[in-house]
């Protein structure tokens, strides 16, 4: 029979043991990445259609802050260039209606609130789900327009600025997966996809010449991940 004293004090070693790993452990990491993107908006609105998925470009940085063992709250913000394509009901006067192709040229600053659960590492390989949330903040919105007149038949091309009718403010699900290689104990290269779906209308008010129509349109993209951290 083991005497307590001895137990005691393999209590106290086993703590110790404990304490010291976790100490060992950095509380956050950060790093930086780069994301080249593909984007489309799914339209809500009568006579709105989607005309095709554009390549964007993100940046950004990140904070993977430990919780536990394997699971970080991840945070920091990214810089995002989304570009999209709509096909939608348009009139320049009473006298000419018709068709206008937009190519929506869109900046965003998202701020992302994320899970992260990772698997402990296999050799120098770890790999990561995540799930979460993302704020975004409008920064520009510029289009080009195709007008494809019904009656004459003639194309007019123009670039418009179109701050006034995107909104200023989107949320989006974020789900993604991935793999780190560590090159020591906390360096690591970063490669991941993430996708992201609008949950927010990112179109403002009504249609400018079709005012019973309301515009609705949710932004989607898919994303590579590629960073480093530290």
């Amino acid at each position: 029979m083991i005497p307590m004293k001895i137990k005691i004090a393999l209590v106290y070693l086993g703590a110790l043991i404990a304490i010291q790993g976790i100490s060992q452990e950095k509380p956050f990491r950060f790093g930086f990445k780069v994301a080249p993107n593909i984007a489309w908006i799914a339209p809500d609105s009568e006579g709105y259609d989607n005309d095709g998925a554009l390549i964007g470009f993100s940046w950004g940085f990140m904070a993977d802050l430990a919780l536990a063992e394997n699971y970080f709250v991840k945070t920091g913000f990214n810089y995002d260039y989304l570009n999209s394509k709509l096909e939608l009901p348009f009139a320049k006067d009473t006298s000419e209606t018709g068709t206008l192709k937009r190519e929506y040229n869109l900046r965003y600053l998202e701020v992302p609130l994320i899970i992260k659960m990772q698997t402990n590492k296999f050799g120098h390989i770890v790999y990561f789900g995540e799930i979460g949330l993302g704020t975004s903040f409008n920064l520009r919105a510029k289009s080009k327009d195709e007008f494809y007149d019904e009656l004459t038949g003639s194309v007019e091309n123009s670039e418009e600025d179109i701050n006034d009718e995107i909104a200023f403010m989107k949320e989006s699900l974020i789900v993604g997966a991935g793999i780190e290689y560590y090159f020591d104990a906390s360096t690591s290269l970063l490669l991941g996809l993430t996708y992201n779906s609008g949950l927010t209308n990112i179109l403002k008010d009504y249609n400018t010449r079709y005012p019973d129509i309301k515009q609705s349109g949710n932004l989607n993209y898919f994303q590579l991940n590629i960073g480093i951290i530290f």
